[in-house]
């Protein structure tokens, strides 16, 4: 219980760090942070909570990272669904917040950060570019986050790779698809839009843990005797 409720709190804070960056800040009169900013958010919310609550539950923060983990050896399979479940209903709850805070000013919420492609992609890019984008990152990301951790790395830096890596990842794909990578992330932000975020929310509950479990299975190899 202690790590499900670990998880529920890491994947609330990284919600509403990330996407309350992007819905608050990003876009301020004259001293918006900019995707640049919002890519910090990202990283600094992972990086944060891999060193605070890391070492109670391993600080996943996504689905797509347990069932990535999970292909890679690291987590049995009893453990899969708890922290799947306490990474969403965190990031549904930390949505909720970040609702009351950005219509605190009369706004209305607009895109709310929600991931998308076509229409709904800031960059108006394609279905096709967004599952390459969203199937590569989450790939990239998890054999970062699988060699970091390993036994055989330089002890007390995973946390500042897997952050900073996690602010490459959104440097390069926010213009695509928003960057989920994360489908916690995804169904939150879905939740609150509606409409057009929950019929284009298939492909981001299903690409990055398509993309985690391929990362999984080729870092299982390359450590493989």
């Amino acid at each position: 219980m202690k790590k499900n409720v670990a998880e529920f709190l890491g994947t609330f804070w990284l919600v509403l760090g990330g996407c309350g960056s992007a819905v608050l800040a990003a876009g301020f009169p004259n001293v918006g942070i900019g995707l640049l900013g919002v890519s910090l958010a990202f990283g600094l919310t992972v990086l944060t909570i891999a060193y605070s609550l890391g070492p109670i539950s391993g600080a996943h923060l996504n689905p797509a990272v347990t069932i990535g983990l999970w292909a890679g050896g690291r987590i049995s399979t009893k453990e899969i669904l708890p922290y799947v479940i306490s990474q969403i209903l965190g990031a549904i709850l930390a949505a909720g917040v970040l609702y009351v805070i950005a219509t605190g000013n009369g706004s209305d919420i607009g895109d709310f950060a929600a991931n998308g492609y076509g229409d709904h992609s800031p960059g108006n890019y394609s279905m096709m570019a967004a599952i390459v984008s969203e199937f590569v990152m989450t790939f990239v990301f998890l054999i970062v986050i699988l060699g970091s951790t390993d036994d055989k790395a330089p002890k007390g830096f995973a946390g500042l790779a897997i952050g900073l890596c996690l602010t490459l990842i959104h440097l390069i794909s926010i213009p695509v698809t928003n960057t989920s990578v994360n489908p916690a992330r995804s169904i939150s932000q879905a939740l609150f839009v509606g409409d057009w975020a929950l019929s284009q929310l298939w492909l981001f509950l299903i690409i990055p843990p398509i993309g985690a479990i391929a990362a999984g299975m080729v870092y299982k190899y390359l450590k493989s005797e």
